[in-house]
């Protein structure tokens, strides 16, 4: 948006706004969400909408890189430490199991809301599999911005919605005639 003087409006952060969502913000209607690291450039796929993803997607296979490096630090220092190969064991059956509960729950978040109980029951198993909720973010990434199917189903509703009800509105509800 701009103010009266024809200056454009930069408070709308790095992410900024695209056309459509300002669009609707002046006329009252539906905003869509931002998602990290795109804001709403996910709904036009403006605003370096495709760096942005290409750039999630190395993001995340680069720190899931880092982050095995950093477990085989852990994994050499149990070894080093004599603790026994089922100790060991056990601790790559934690991780493996770990990671994959977390990529399933991470990829199904992408596509419906989750319930924020479960999620907080989760958070001790998510942060131990964070190397899945890395690759879940890598994959999606490749074809979308994580979170976009559900945020834009969401918003294009909203926006249904919202035509549906100012479609009905004619004219100044004040100047109706009434009725006796």
């Amino acid at each position: 948006m701009s103010d009266e003087t024809g200056t454009p409006d930069t408070s709308a952060g790095p992410t900024g706004g695209t056309a459509q969502g300002d669009d609707a913000a002046r006329v009252g209607g539906p905003r869509p969400e931002p998602l990290r690291f795109f804001g709403t450039s996910w709904v036009a796929h403006d605003n370096g909408y495709a760096a942005r993803r290409a750039g999630v997607a190395v993001g995340s296979l680069v720190a899931a890189a880092a982050s095995c490096l950093v477990l085989r630090f852990a994994f050499d220092g149990i070894r080093i430490a004599d603790t026994g190969s089922f100790v060991m064991l056990l601790i790559v059956a934690m991780f493996a199991i770990c990671s994959a509960l977390a990529f399933r729950n991470t990829w199904e978040g992408f596509g419906k809301r989750q319930d924020p109980q479960r999620q907080a029951s989760l958070r001790g198993l998510l942060a131990i599999g964070f190397v899945g909720s890395l690759l879940a973010c890598f994959f999606r990434s490749l074809t979308e911005a994580p979170g976009e199917k559900l945020h834009r189903g969401e918003y294009e509703k909203a926006r249904e919605e919202y035509e549906r009800r100012t479609a009905k509105r004619t004219g100044n509800p004040s100047k109706r005639k009434r009725r006796r």
